[in-house]
């Protein structure tokens, strides 16, 4: 769990985990039935890349396509089938990832990540995500999970002497999916 002094003021608890190589037509679907029951449980084992704390997140929906086929002879209305779905960015705004040790600062490592990325590193390195809201006395309320995310923006801090306000950074991750995970899968 992040540092409790960063909780209390963001409430978003976020864990960035490398996602497994995907190989063309061997990608294990989330959420699958019987001995592929994977993707509701947080991922374990997995290198982190980053953990932080957020007091915005945007971006957790979903939305599917539906296609319409017209029906010849049907003059009542159109038969609407399912699409593909479409992922919405993550938008992680005024927070900070920072290191595990007490008084540590903040994190670079998603800098360096995006940074990697930029500079032509192959295969591109991708992260799961795993995103906690939290309640005042740190009790988890929700998680949510995103695959194989990569950074499409990062914005650091406004550095302003005066204001002496927390650095805060600004992130959006371009993800392949998202669920909400069940309670019991949290703890």
């Amino acid at each position: 769990m992040a540092d409790n002094a960063l909780l209390t003021a963001f409430r978003f608890e976020v864990r960035l985990l490398q996602s497994p190589q995907v190989q063309a037509g061997k990608q294990i679907v989330p959420g699958g039935k019987g001995a592929e029951q994977q993707g509701y449980t947080p991922p374990t084992g997995s290198k982190l890349l980053a953990e932080g704390a957020f007091q915005d997140c945007s971006g957790l929906e979903i939305e599917m396509d539906v296609q319409e086929y017209v029906e010849g002879g049907r003059n009542n209305g159109v038969v609407r089938r399912v699409g593909r779905a479409k992922f919405q960015p993550l938008v992680l705004k005024r927070g900070m990832f920072h290191a595990r040790e007490a008084g540590a600062t903040v994190d670079p490592a998603l800098w360096h990540w995006m940074q990697r990325i930029i500079n032509g590193e192959r295969p591109v390195p991708r992260y799961d995500g795993v995103i906690q809201v939290m309640s005042p006395d740190g009790t988890v309320r929700a998680t949510w999970m995103f695959d194989r995310g990569l950074p499409s923006k990062i914005k650091g801090p406004e550095l302003n002497a005066r204001s002496g306000e927390v650095a805060i950074e600004e992130l959006t991750i371009a993800h392949e999916g998202l669920r909400l995970l069940p309670m019991e899968a949290q703890t």
